[in-house]
């Protein structure tokens, strides 16, 4: 998925839009129902690894290629990996927007505590510094 359209409006709805490949991808990817998920799911594990050659990319890691990659290579790969898992999601349950609003829930009171759970999410945490800055 590192093929980006940059032209849909930054306030897009995050469920239309994936809902919308969700369906496209139906439309256009094998019959078979467990094969399908199956597929998705095994998609979510190449997104993966993706992010992790941008990583070794970044930081020079292979000194037979040198710096191959930018942070912000690393940063879209983590945003295929969230699209690509939302839409594995979607593709089990047509409840994905519940069912990971729920699950958020749970994680974040667990993780921070009930008084930082706000309905509208956790508190906004201060940006980290990438490594080479």
């Amino acid at each position: 998925m590192t093929d980006r359209d940059t032209s849909a409006p930054a306030s897009a709805d995050l469920w239309t839009a994936i809902d919308g490949l969700w369906a496209w991808l139906d439309a256009h990817g094998p019959r078979d129902g467990s094969q399908t998920l199956l597929l998705r799911l095994l998609k979510l594990s190449e997104e993966v690894g993706e992010v992790a050659q941008a990583v070794i990319g970044a930081t020079g890691q292979n000194p037979r290629k040198g710096v191959t990659h930018t942070w912000e290579d690393v940063q879209a790969e983590l945003c295929d990996v969230v699209i690509t898992a939302l839409v594995a999601l979607r593709t089990l349950t047509p409840d994905a927007r519940e069912e990971f609003t729920r699950h958020l829930a749970r994680v974040t009171e667990r993780s921070l505590g009930p008084a930082r759970a706000t309905p509208a999410g956790p508190r906004a945490a201060p940006a980290p510094r990438r490594p080479d800055a």
